[in-house]
């Protein structure tokens, strides 16, 4: 055990491997949310005990796969950043919002900043179509596309401007099963709103299924959580090129 400590950069690679471990604990379970930051942060505590006691060849291996890593995650965040601007000046036929979820009956934060966005739209926009999309849940007692629905009403939006699409469970069935309800969707001009960070991973999607959607962000109110979920994104980007799911 001495011979660890040792080296006289030890100690202090110790501790500061010790602190990324220890902000790995508090983002993983005293905050709700921060998942990929506190996997972030412990990938952060494990490199420096590799550059402290690998070998200097394997440093050296570690160091190429590290730099061709981060280059992959620059080259997926990159649209993800520029897709989180949007369209929010296209005069769409039909908005789809993609789901969030529920706190029993009551619309999740991230929920409501979706909401906040297409109500804004749909006000701009008064012959536009909502087409609110999610199924039901655990923990939800209602399915988000009847929380958004119930919500939109109560601020304003007429019922018969509302499709409600309640079966989805993820993105892709989001997307699939609202294009879906659309009678013209071959041909109307339809976009999707959604939180910032997941527009360009939307619009991948619905690519893929043949159809051209535009994107309304909706704004994270958390910045740092907007950070945890934009890392987030880059590699939902590439799981998606990869896999397609």
């Amino acid at each position: 055990m001495k011979n660890l400590f040792a080296r006289p950069a030890a100690a202090p690679c110790l501790i500061a491997a010790g602190g990324c471990f220890a902000l790995a604990l508090l983002f993983r379970f005293a905050l709700i949310g921060y998942g990929i930051t506190a996997l972030m942060f412990a990938f952060f505590g494990v490199v420096i005990l590799c550059y402290l006691y690998l070998s200097r060849g394997l440093k050296r291996a570690l160091t190429v796969l590290l730099v061709l890593g981060f280059a992959l995650f620059v080259a997926a965040e990159i649209p993800v950043i520029r897709a989180a601007k949007g369209s929010p000046d296209v005069d769409a036929d039909y908005v789809i919002i993609l789901g969030a979820g529920v706190n029993g009956t009551a619309p999740s934060l991230s929920m409501l900043n979706r909401l906040g966005a297409a109500l804004t739209y749909l006000e701009a926009h008064p012959r536009c179509i909502a087409v609110p999309s999610g199924g039901q849940g655990a923990g939800e007692d209602i399915t988000e596309a009847e929380a958004m629905a119930v919500w939109l009403i109560a601020h304003g939006i007429d019922e018969a401007r509302i499709i409600r699409e309640d079966r989805a469970t993820n993105t892709l069935e989001n997307l699939s099963y609202s294009l879906a309800l659309i009678p013209d969707a071959d041909t109307a001009a339809i976009a999707v709103v959604s939180s910032e960070y997941h527009l360009c991973r939307a619009q991948l999607m619905a690519a893929s299924m043949g159809y051209t959607v535009y994107g309304i962000p909706a704004h994270t109110t958390r910045p740092f959580l907007a950070v945890n979920h934009f890392i987030r994104e880059a590699l939902g980007v590439v799981h998606f090129r990869i896999f397609g799911t």
